[in-house]
C-alpha cells in the first residue's frame, strides 16, 4: 500500500472514529410537555393498571400510553404546591416555591432566576417555551429560553392571542393545537443541535372548552364512586358542601374535562410522531406531566389547593430509548422539583445547590440505593380563594402528617397504608401517637431541611384581594428580598 493510499485510509478511519465518539458522546435532546390539572389517574394505562379501583375505565391516552409503554411511568409523582404558578416556577427552578419567588398565582416569575433553561442555554442548547406560562399576567420573551410562543396568564381556548418572543401575534384554532404547531417548527429548525423544549398546554384547566374533533368522545361520562367523596374536607367551615347528585357507584363529572385531556393526547401523538420523522426519537428525553392533580368530588372538593392526595399527586412519563428500560414502573416517590436536576444531569451539566430537588437519573437506570423517604408539601393563603388557609404538611409512603398554621384543631394524622383516601383522621388516636411522634419529628425535620417559612409576598388573612398579575403587570419582577 502506498503512503498516500495509507493516509488515506487512516484519515477516514480517524474519522470514523471521531464520529462515533461524538455520536456515543451526543448531549440528549428535551421535551418537557405537561398539561394543567391533569389527575395522576386520568391516564389510560394507569385506569386499566387499577381495574376494579379505577374511577374512569373508559378513558383512553393512547399517546400518554405509547410513553409509558416505550420508557418509565411513576406512580408516586407529587408536587410540593398544588397550584399552576407555583409549580411551574418549581419545574423551572428545581426549588420550593417559598424559596423561588413564585408562591401564589398572582406573582411573575422573577426574571433573574436560575433554571434549567438558563443553564441548558449557558452548555449550549437551544431552548424554548411553547404554550401556558401564567406567573400571574407577566408578558414579554420567558426569561432564560432563546425562543417563546407563548401567552399572557390563562389565556383562551380559542383564537388566544401568542407572543413570539414577546411580541403579540393573533392566532387562529384551538390554543393547544396552535402550540403545538409552534413546538413541531421549533424542533424541525434546530433538529440538528441539542435542543430542550418545554411545551405548557391549557388544558384540562376550567372551562374546558373542547376542538370539534373531541366533542363526542366518552359520552354519557359516568365516573366510580369513592370512599372519601362524603369526607369533608376538615378546614371547609364555610356551611358549602359540593353537590354530588351521587348514584350509589357512579356520579357524573364534566365530560368536557377528559375529551381536553384526550385532545391533548392528539397533541403529544403529534410531538412524538415529529421526533419519529425527524430521527430523533432516540437522542430525545420525552418527559410527560401535570402541573397538579385535582379533585372529582374527593372530600367533598373541586380544583386543587390543598395537600390531600388528589391534589398532589400528578402523573410522570419518561421515555429515553438510549439508557431507559421499556415499560418500566417505579414506586419511588419524585417530586416537581427534580425535574431541573434530571435535565441538568442528563445534559451533564452540575446542578446549582440550591436546587432542591434530586435528579431521577439514579432510579431511571436502576442504580438508586438511596432515596426520599418523605418530602414536604406546602400551600399559602391566597385571599381570592380564601376557603383554604396556609397548610404545611409532610408526607411518607405510608402516611402523612398536616398542619394548618393558627388552627391547631384542624391538624390530620393519615395511615395511608391502611387509609389511601385519607377518611380517619388519626390525631386523637391513642393508639397511634407513635405514629404522630414519628411524623411530627419528621416535619420538624423537613422544614429545616428546606428553609421553610412564609413569603414576605404572600396574602395575609383579610388582605384586600389583589388581582393577578396587579402588582406588576406584564413585568418580571426581580426576587423578593430575603427569599433566596
Amino acid at each position: 500500500m502506498t503512503k498516500p493510499r495509507f493516509a488515506a485510509v487512516a484519515a477516514a478511519l480517524l474519522a470514523a472514529l471521531s464520529a462515533v465518539a461524538e455520536s456515543a458522546e451526543r448531549r440528549p435532546n428535551f421535551l418537557f410537555v405537561y398539561t394543567d390539572d391533569q389527575r395522576w389517574d386520568a391516564v389510560g394505562v394507569v385506569q386499566r393498571e387499577m381495574g376494579e379501583r379505577g374511577r374512569y375505565p373508559w378513558f383512553q391516552t393512547p399517546n400518554m400510553d405509547r410513553i409509558a409503554a416505550e420508557g418509565v411511568r411513576f406512580r408516586n409523582a407529587f408536587v410540593t404546591l398544588s397550584l399552576c404558578a407555583p409549580s411551574r416556577a418549581a419545574f423551572l427552578t428545581g426549588r420550593y416555591n417559598h424559596l423561588n419567588g413564585v408562591a401564589n398565582n398572582s406573582t411573575p416569575f422573577p426574571q433573574d432566576s436560575v433554571t434549567h433553561a438558563s443553564l441548558l442555554r449557558a452548555a449550549g442548547y437551544k431552548t424554548a417555551y411553547v404554550g401556558k406560562w401564567h406567573m400571574g399576567a407577566q408578558s414579554g420573551q420567558r426569561p432564560g429560553f432563546d425562543y417563546s410562543a407563548s401567552f399572557v396568564g390563562q389565556g383562551r381556548y380559542w383564537d388566544c392571542p401568542f407572543e413570539i418572543n414577546g411580541k403579540a401575534q393573533p392566532t387562529k384554532g384551538w390554543v393547544d393545537d396552535v402550540a403545538t404547531d409552534y413546538a413541531i417548527e421549533f424542533m424541525k429548525q434546530h433538529r440538528a443541535e441539542p435542543f430542550s423544549l418545554t411545551v405548557g398546554f391549557k388544558s384540562c384547566h376550567s372551562p374546558c372548552e373542547t376542538p370539534e374533533r373531541a366533542k363526542t368522545r366518552f359520552p354519557n361520562a359516568e365516573v366510580r364512586a369513592v370512599p372519601n367523596l362524603n369526607a369533608r374536607a376538615i378546614y371547609r367551615t364555610d356551611g358549602k358542601i359540593s353537590p354530588t347528585d351521587a348514584a350509589p357507584n357512579k356520579i357524573k363529572v364534566n365530560p368536557d374535562y377528559f375529551r381536553c385531556v384526550s385532545a391533548d393526547d392528539d397533541n403529544l401523538g403529534r410531538l412524538l410522531q415529529t421526533l419519529d420523522e425527524l430521527g430523533l426519537a432516540e437522542d430525545t428525553v420525552v418527559i410527560f406531566t401535570s402541573d397538579n392533580g385535582y379533585y372529582h368530588g374527593e372530600h367533598n372538593l373541586a380544583d386543587k389547593r390543598s395537600v390531600y392526595d388528589e391534589s398532589l399527586r400528578i402523573p410522570l412519563l419518561v421515555r429515553y430509548p438510549k439508557r431507559f428500560a421499556k415499560g418500566k414502573v417505579l414506586d419511588e416517590m419524585a417530586l416537581n422539583i427534580d425535574l431541573a436536576p434530571t435535565l441538568l444531569d442528563l445534559a451533564g451539566v452540575a446542578a446549582p445547590r440550591e436546587m432542591q430537588g434530586r435528579s431521577w437519573l439514579p432510579l431511571l437506570t436502576g442504580q438508586s440505593k438511596d432515596w426520599r423517604q418523605s418530602f414536604l408539601a406546602e400551600y399559602f393563603l391566597e385571599n381570592r380563594f380564601a376557603t383554604t388557609p396556609t397548610i404545611v404538611a409532610v408526607r411518607t409512603a405510608d402516611a402523612k402528617l398536616v398542619k394548618y398554621p393558627g388552627h391547631e384543631e384542624w391538624t390530620e394524622l393519615f395511615d395511608l397504608a391502611a387509609d389511601p383516601y385519607e377518611t380517619k383522621n388519626l390525631i386523637a388516636d391513642p393508639a397511634r401517637q407513635d405514629l404522630l411522634a414519628r411524623l411530627t419529628a419528621e416535619l420538624e425535620r423537613q422544614t429545616k431541611a428546606v428553609d421553610y417559612r412564609v413569603p414576605a409576598y404572600a396574602d395575609k388573612p383579610g388582605q384586600a384581594v389583589t388581582p393577578p398579575g396587579k402588582d406588576k403587570p406584564g413585568k418580571a419582577k426581580k426576587k423578593p428580598a430575603g427569599e433566596d
